[in-house]
């Protein structure tokens, strides 16, 4: 290469190494509220600082990092307003990313700042700084369960009514076994009137969960079920949905929860497995370097991981499961049907 490639090529990287001022900008601008602030019109950066209480002339200088990323605008007059992206933030907005933000730029933050001590042992960087293994710190924190639950919602939502068009519900008796608020579960039960659901969850999650399944109007189709799907998972039902379930945990775990599923289960029963899968090897693309992005999250917070198809089917079998058919979902995610 030339000396202008090797530039090229450096600026290229700087770019990417640099790119993580976003996410913590998006995040301040969450913890503000600043989208919710601006959602009745623009505001100057003095007024936002007063009601924020922040700093005047260091909130401009983030707003206007914002307007670098189209998030936010400023207008002729020196006022600031969100733009459509911005607007995103927002609690109260049908897509919104709000909590995506706060979860991202906050705990994650935290474990992805120990990645070097994930690859060299394979283990959390979460249980390296706060002792915490898988989930546990939720039901003793409810503000980080909030926040938890609700940024899975936002991160669902953009996948759902693919996955629930996908496959035929119609008529059955579906489980979303640690299905968080079920944001799933109500796509599903909105796309077939004659089914039935079940949530079930840990009680950090089905607290809040049947005031967001009132609010789409399911009260009347959807049961709520607490519990720990290392202990066990209720019987009677004909379809068991996980989504992102099973790379949340290490291999030995991820068979533990299997096993408690195919307890539950009878010859007619399914199970559906909804999880992106990783290629066998990953080439320099956009779709590749979000697998990437989301494996090595589950190996900082929780020393898990995204696994191929290959990996998921020595998973399946090693639990006594051989039948297994693969559909595609018209999103990241594909479906592993699997049958006693």
């Amino acid at each position: 290469m030339n000396s202008n490639d090797d530039a090229a090529a450096a600026r290229q990287l700087l770019d990417l190494i640099n790119g993580s001022w976003i996410a913590q900008a998006c995040y301040v601008t969450a913890r503000l509220s600043l989208a919710d602030l601006l959602a009745a019109g623009p505001r100057t950066a003095e007024d936002l600082a007063s009601a924020t209480g922040t700093n005047g002339p260091a909130l401009r200088r983030l707003l206007g990092a914002l307007g670098s990323v189209d998030i936010c605008h400023q207008r002729a007059d020196g006022a600031f307003e969100m733009t459509r992206l911005g607007s995103l933030l927002r609690a109260d907005v049908p897509c919104s990313m709000r909590a995506w933000a706060l979860q991202w730029g906050g705990e994650a933050w935290q474990v992805w700042a120990n990645l070097l001590h994930s690859v060299k042992t394979g283990q959390s960087a979460r249980a390296l700084i706060t002792g915490d293994t898988g989930f546990s710190h939720l039901e003793r924190d409810p503000q980080a369960a909030e926040i938890f639950n609700q940024a899975m919602v936002d991160l669902t939502r953009l996948a759902a009514r693919d996955i629930a068009q996908a496959y035929d519900f119609a008529g059955q008796r579906v489980m979303d076994v640690g299905g968080g608020y079920g944001e799933l579960l109500a796509h599903i039960l909105t796309t077939y009137p004659t089914t039935h659901g079940v949530l079930f969850d840990m009680p950090h999650a089905i607290s809040r969960a049947r005031a967001h399944l009132d609010g789409r109007g399911l009260a009347g189709r959807c049961e709520l079920a607490t519990g720990d799907f290392f202990a066990s998972v209720p019987c009677g039902s004909d379809i068991y949905v996980l989504k992102t379930v099973i790379h949340d945990w290490p291999d030995d775990q991820a068979r533990e929860i299997l096993r408690n599923c195919r307890r539950a289960m009878t010859p007619a029963t399914r199970m559906l497995i909804i999880e992106r899968l990783m290629p066998e090897r990953l080439e320099p693309s956009a779709q590749n370097r979000a697998l990437a992005r989301v494996d090595l999250h589950m190996l900082v917070a929780l020393g898990a991981q995204e696994r191929t198809l290959n990996e998921m089917l020595a998973l399946l079998a090693a639990v006594g499961f051989g039948k297994v058919r693969r559909i595609e979902t018209g999103s990241e995610f594909q479906i592993l049907e699997v049958q006693v």
